[in-house]
C-alpha cells in the first residue's frame, strides 16, 4: 500500500449569476487526489491526514471509501474543514485562494499517526501540509524515519497564499527532499522557489541531497527528467483543456502506479533508469494528465483508459 500524506479539501468553483454567486463544491486537495489517483490506477492507496467530524468532514471520507482508498490513517478531528475557492488566474491556469486556519488536515500531531505495517511500502508528502505546522513537523518526522526503508516520493506544490515566506518553503521542501527518493516539481514552484534558476541546476541540487530522480513538469510543454546518469525529455499531450484542476496531482499518481506495476519503485530501479526508460515513465504520466484536463474538476482517470505497460 501507498500512504500519502498531506491535505483533504472542498475546492469551490464560482460562477456568477443574476442573484450573485454560486458555488460548485468538489471534494479536492492535492494529496486527497493522489490517493483517489492512485486507487484508480489499480494501486492499493490509504490516506493520512487530520479529517474533520463535521458533515463536510465525513462527507470526505466516505468519499475515499467509495473511491477504495483506506481510511486507517485518518485522524479524526474536531475541527473545520479547509475550503478551497478556486478561480482563473491570469496565465488560464488555476488560482487558489484557502479558508484552512486552524483546520483539521493542518492539526496533525505524532501521537495522530497510525501505525504503519510491511503492508505500506511507500509514502507521498506534498503541498501546503508541508509547511502547515504541526502537520507539516510531524509528515517530516514520518518521512525521516522511513528514509530507506520505504519508497518516498515528494511534490512540494507551493502555496504561497498559505504560507507566504519562502524561507520556509525553501527549508521545509530541502528537508522532505533529503528523504525523497522521487521528486516531482511543476516549473511554476522551481520558479517560485528558486527564481532564475535553470531546472537541471535545481534537478542537480536535490539528487546530490539525496533523490534518486528528479521530475519537473512544464505544463502543456511536457516534462523533464533526470536522475544522475540519465536525463530525459517529454512533449505534452494535446487535448481539449476543460481545466487543469488535478493534473499535477495525476501525473504524481501515474509516475507511483507506472513504477509499481513495472517493479522500479525503488531507489535503485529509479538511479538505473535509461534515459529511454525516463522518457517512457513521464510520457505515461503526461497521458493520465492530458485525460483530467479535458475533464472539469480532479477526476483522475481510471487504469483503463491509459495503455498496458
Amino acid at each position: 500500500m501507498f500512504v500519502v500524506c498531506g491535505e483533504a479539501l472542498y475546492d469551490l468553483f464560482a460562477s456568477e449569476g443574476p442573484q450573485g454567486l454560486s458555488f460548485d463544491a468538489r471534494i479536492g486537495g492535492s494529496p486527497f487526489n493522489v490517493a483517489v489517483g492512485l486507487a484508480r490506477l489499480g494501486q492499493p492507496s490509504g490516506l493520512m491526514t487530520g479529517m474533520s467530524t463535521d458533515n463536510l468532514g465525513r462527507r470526505l471520507r466516505a468519499a475515499l471509501a467509495a473511491e477504495g482508498v483506506s481510511t486507517a490513517f485518518l485522524a479524526a478531528k474536531d475541527r473545520p474543514t479547509t475550503l478551497s475557492l478556486v478561480d482563473v488566474g491570469p496565465d488560464g491556469g488555476p488560482a487558489y485562494v484557502f479558508y484552512g486556519t486552524g483546520a483539521a488536515d493542518r492539526s496533525v500531531e505524532p501521537q495522530d499517526v497510525a501505525a504503519m505495517g510491511p503492508e505500506v511500502w511507500g509514502l507521498h508528502f506534498g503541498s501546503y501540509a508541508l509547511v502547515a505546522d504541526p502537520t507539516g513537523a510531524t509528515q517530516l518526522g514520518l518521512a525521516q524515519g522511513a528514509r530507506g526503508r520505504r519508497f518516498i516520493t515528494l511534490d512540494p506544490n507551493v502555496r504561497l497564499n498559505v504560507e507566504p515566506d519562502l524561507a520556509v518553503w525553501r527549508g521545509r521542501v530541502g528537508a522532505f527532499a533529503a528523504c525523497a527518493d522521487l521528486v516531482k516539481v511543476s516549473d511554476e514552484d522551481l520558479g517560485r522557489l528558486y527564481p532564475g534558476e535553470a531546472a537541471e541546476a535545481s534537478a542537480r541540487r536535490w539528487l546530490d541531497a539525496g533523490a534518486a530522480a528528479v521530475i519537473v513538469t512544464r505544463g502543456g510543454e511536457g516534462a523533464q527528467g533526470f536522475t544522475r546518469a540519465a536525463q530525459a525529455q517529454v512533449p505534452g499531450v494535446r487535448v481539449a483543456v476543460a481545466d487543469t484542476v488535478g493534473a499535477g496531482d495525476t501525473f504524481q499518481a501515474a509516475l507511483i502506479a507506472n513504477l509499481a506495476e513495472t517493479r522500479r519503485a525503488s531507489r535503485a530501479a529509479l538511479e538505473a533508469l535509461t534515459a529511454e526508460a525516463l522518457s517512457g515513465l513521464m510520457g505515461f504520466a503526461a497521458q493520465a494528465a492530458a485525460i483530467t484536463c479535458s475533464r472539469r474538476g480532479a477526476d483522475l482517470p481510471r487504469r483503463a483508459e491509459l495503455p498496458a505497460l
